[in-house]
């Protein structure tokens, strides 16, 4: 098994899969595109659902990738040996090519042969869909393993919610998946014990998923025409496995920012647990800012949305950054180590560098005197207090609008002699979570496999949208910062430092209104980025788009690089309608507008 740096796995992956006649694809933005469902890009093959749904690829059918993925949903476990927020998916796709027999092959081959990653074929062991009433157990993946000589002892069956992917909606593509895992040596907890299993024995190391039905609304489940593979190697737990360490904050990924932190606060990595614990939420939360901040669609931090949860981040890391004795204004030296380790891999860093460490120096300000401000509070809660127990509900409070986290507020009860309503704290703490989660239901549905004709009546709309504040506010320098689409609405984010007056947001409307009465076609050409530069197509020209791209031309009116889905004239979009016109965050505006069919 070859011990490689996380910089020879990212070329020996692209390198396997370009000999097997893959085009290598640029990783895509941290923030989806016409995305309703999820703040961030959460997998490799999120950016791609158009294309598994049928759009074509200007790339070709045969794509492979490093694809930079965010996932918050257990910001709070962050610290322990395995949990990050920011990772890198490797990943490739057959978009109606290749297909099970293929996939398998190239997996076991990279997987196993020395040439590749070299890993011993007796610590492999894999899964496949065992089957249900809507779809037969896989006997195909099962067989094709067999054929690599992969032994019977070593292949499991499980169930829908261990192999089986999608759809990303209620309705959609989705299929069975074969997941491949390695053995840790760890003992087995007992004789059922299988990849299934939490106890650690069986390490993930890589999936292969096979979109081969589609759902429909009847929640029957039909064989689709053209078959897709999209398969996910995550590049951190991969180091891990293969550098044989027991964290992936102990691989050359975190190395030099780990030092970075050391220099800084004077304490060493290893000194204890509750030290080991800060470094890492350190390191992880400054790394994945970093990313955020720089992205080519980067955010700032807010209190909504992408914005939120990098507030969220920041301010965590600040917190132990204290706890570790770095002063204000270290988090933006650390922030430089990620730039200095990623960015040649991902120039957005380095170009964005000044915007990166500013904001990070400038939400360590703010939260400096929100700390101040909030150790008032408590100083207030406790003089009135009659008991010697801070309420849960005090203690959320604290937690909610100051950012105390329940371990701050524990230690500074402490210190005054005071205990905390724990339990109060958690039913606080889970009615704010249930609320959240109920919102986010309504808020995050539909998504990019939503490609119905309302979605891309809007998704149309946008391009004229953006062309209209072009021409109205004579600023040719204004780009699309974010865009959010539901079947209802279109959310439109660009930058510009100001509102827009009543005037304004009423030529712009105009302006769309009046393409829309053109009726003009929606035509769309695929070209390389220097004809689309030549043509003056909008668009953000960098790492983004790969060799060749689509160009949506709605002629006399807008001409942009998009993705799709789009209507087929500008006749069928309705009424345009501007419904609201908002700031998002520092030098970013915000558009809400609807499409009304008269």
């Amino acid at each position: 098994m070859k011990e490689l740096t996380s910089g020879q796995l990212r070329k020996l992956y692209l390198d396997f899969f370009k000999s097997k006649g893959h085009t290598v694809i640029p990783s895509a933005s941290l923030i989806p595109e016409n995305d309703p469902t999820v703040l961030f890009t959460t997998a490799g093959m999120h950016p791609l659902v158009p294309y598994l749904l049928g759009e074509k690829h200007p790339a070709g059918t045969r794509l492979t990738d490093v694809q930079k993925c965010v996932r918050t949903g257990d910001i709070d476990e962050v610290g322990d040996s395995s949990h990050c927020t920011f990772f890198e998916m490797l990943g490739n796709w057959s978009l109606g090519d290749y297909f099970k027999k293929e996939a398998i092959a190239w997996s076991f081959e990279f997987l196993t042969d020395e040439k590749w990653l070299g890993i011993p074929k007796d610590k492999l062991y894999f899964t496949c869909f065992a089957g249900d009433e809507n779809a037969p157990r896989d006997t195909e993946s099962y067989q094709y393993w067999r054929d690599m000589g992969v032994e019977e002892s070593h292949i499991f069956f499980l169930g829908k919610e261990h192999n089986w992917w999608g759809p990303a909606g209620i309705t959609g593509p989705c299929g069975p998946d074969t997941e491949m895992f390695i053995d840790t040596g760890k003992p087995a907890c007992s004789d059922h014990c299988d990849p299934s299993c939490s106890c650690g024995k069986y390490l993930e190391i890589w999936n292969d998923v096979f979109m081969q039905y589609n759902k429909n609304e009847k929640g029957e489940f039909e064989p689709l025409a053209h078959k897709n593979v999209d398969t996910g190697m995550g590049l951190d737990r991969t180091i891990c496995i293969l550098q044989g360490k027991e964290s992936v904050y102990d691989t050359d990924v975190f190395t030099d920012i780990l030092a970075k932190i050391s220099e800084l606060s004077g304490k060493h990595y290893t000194d204890d647990e509750e030290t080991k614990k800060a470094f890492r939420i350190v390191a992880d939360h400054v790394r994945c800012a970093t990313f955020i901040i720089g992205d080519e669609k980067g955010v700032t931090p807010s209190n909504v949305d992408q914005g939120y949860v990098l507030r969220r981040l920041l301010r965590r890391a600040i917190r132990f950054a204290m706890k570790l004795g770095i002063p204000q204004g270290g988090l933006p030296k650390i922030a430089e180590q990620v730039i200095r380790q990623y960015g040649e891999i991902y120039p957005e860093l380095e170009a964005n560098r000044e915007k990166i460490l500013t904001e990070i120096a400038q939400e360590e300000e703010r939260f400096s005197h929100t700390i101040n401000q909030g150790m008032k509070e408590f100083d207030k809660l406790v003089t009135y207090l009659k008991t010697k127990e801070i309420p849960g509900k005090s203690a959320f409070r604290l937690y909610d609008t100051f950012g105390f986290p329940i371990e701050f507020t524990k230690e500074l009860a402490a210190e005054k002699g005071f205990t905390v309503d724990e339990a109060g704290y958690e039913e606080a703490f889970r009615k704010h979570q249930e609320k959240s989660h109920a919102g986010a239901e309504q808020r995050f549905k539909g998504g990019l496999a939503d490609s119905s004709v309302a979605t891309s009546r809007l998704h149309t709309a946008t391009h004229l949208l953006l062309a209209g504040l072009k021409k109205v506010l004579g600023d040719d320098t204004i780009m699309q910062k974010g865009s959010n689409i539901t079947a209802e609405r279109l959310r439109f984010d660009f930058n510009f430092p100001r509102p827009l007056t009543a005037e304004e947001k009423q030529a712009v409307e105009d302006f769309v209104n009046a393409a829309i009465a053109a009726d003009v076609p929606v035509e769309c050409k695929e070209m390389t980025i220097e004809e689309a530069r030549r043509e003056n197509a909008t668009g953000v020209f960098g790492s983004k788009y790969g060799d060749v791209v689509k160009v949506y031309n709605i002629e006399g009116w807008s001409k942009e690089i998009c993705g799709g889905p789009h209507a087929a004239r500008t006749g069928e979009l309705g009424k345009f309608k501007i419904q609201k016109e908002q700031s998002s965050s520092a030098g970013v505006r915000r558009i809400r507008a609807v499409l009304v069919q008269e």
